[in-house]
């Protein structure tokens, strides 16, 4: 099996420093009216902070609206079934994941739509590294006292996920083979309802995107008390890794890529990608998406296109090894 054990480093791509002259030199494609960017999960999340902080920078540069439409259902097929489906012209674009446009391929018996084949990337923007995190009366305060109170009465504990096949839920799926527990799933329709649910005592622990939870952190309404990644967070820098507590090959990193439709004409799509890369590269868009928690690692289409189908890989691996089984 393939384990997930990598932490993007910062870092920028050169060829995609380079697109934009390129780009603007062939006399650039501009939009004719609202550009839509669909994030098909519910207002709130971090997913939806980093798009709506592109989207207004892109507005700058095109002179048009750029409308952020959250579709959330079906782990995020809703609304990216949209825009395989939509309108193929330059003016739609998606901020997808790992879970739109990679594990719900595995996970969905209809997905509605084949995230290589349908879709164009645009960039490739980084990874939400996980945290452990639980109700802040568990008494739980390390790994170790949390496995030895699943394995006290296994099944007894609940872990929420941002939805089924969400990097929360596989990640926790792996963590749970590797320490030899097991705790009772409850899928919620996004960070935002998962994160008020948790503060509210209903659920006990949560292997959530870093951004999600962070402020929640630092006000000490959730306990940090792991770090799926192979190194400390500058952003809670003194939660443990999982690997300093003794689970190694359960590291968790979740990307995150903008799309477009296949079907674009090319120009739109040298030019939408060209300009989302500048946006990210950008130090003062790019300091605001590092400031939740995100680690970047801007890719252009060329250096994403291989990246995207090796995850594919590894996230049939973690469900295959996970037995989980398609749903509806």
């Amino acid at each position: 099996m393939t384990t997930i054990t990598r932490r993007h480093s910062l870092g920028l791509i050169a060829g995609a420093i380079a697109a934009p002259s390129l780009v603007r030199a062939q006399g650039a494609w501009a939009p004719l009216r609202t550009i839509t960017m669909v994030v098909p999960y519910p207002a709130g999340g971090p997913t939806d902070a980093i798009g709506r902080i592109v989207a207004k920078e892109l507005e700058a540069i095109f002179k048009v609206g750029v409308v952020v439409d959250n579709r959330a259902g079906a782990s995020g097929a809703v609304g990216t079934r949209s825009v395989a489906r939509g309108e193929a012209d330059g003016h739609l674009i998606i901020f997808g994941n790992n879970q739109t446009h990679g594990s719900n391929s595995f996970l969905l018996k209809e997905p509605g739509y084949d995230p290589q084949k349908d879709f164009a990337p645009l960039a490739g923007v980084g990874s939400f590294e996980h945290v452990f995190v639980v109700r802040k009366d568990l008494p739980a305060k390390t790994i170790p006292e949390l496995v030895a109170l699943a394995k006290a009465d296994p099944g007894k504990l609940n872990y929420g996920s941002t939805g089924i096949g969400s990097g929360s839920h596989l990640f926790t799926e792996l963590f749970m083979t590797r320490t030899g527990t097991k705790m009772t799933h409850v899928p919620f329709r996004g960070a935002a309802p998962l994160v008020q649910e948790l503060m509210g005592g209903r659920i006990d622990i949560a292997n959530s995107t870093l951004p999600s939870v962070l402020g929640q952190i630092q006000s000490g309404d959730l306990r940090a008390i792991a770090l799926a990644s192979p190194a400390r967070n500058m952003a809670v820098p003194s939660v443990a890794t999982l690997r300093e507590q003794g689970v190694a090959n359960a590291d968790a990193d979740s990307w995150a890529a903008f799309f477009a439709p296949a079907a674009t004409p090319a120009p739109a799509l040298a030019r939408l990608s060209a300009e989302v890369v500048n946006v990210l590269n950008a130090s003062g868009p790019r300091e605001a998406i590092l400031r939740t928690g995100f680690t970047m690692n801007v890719r252009d289409p060329a250096a994403f296109r291989p990246y995207h189908a090796q995850e594919i890989t590894v996230l049939r691996d973690v469900i295959e090894a996970a037995g989980i089984k398609p749903t509806e």
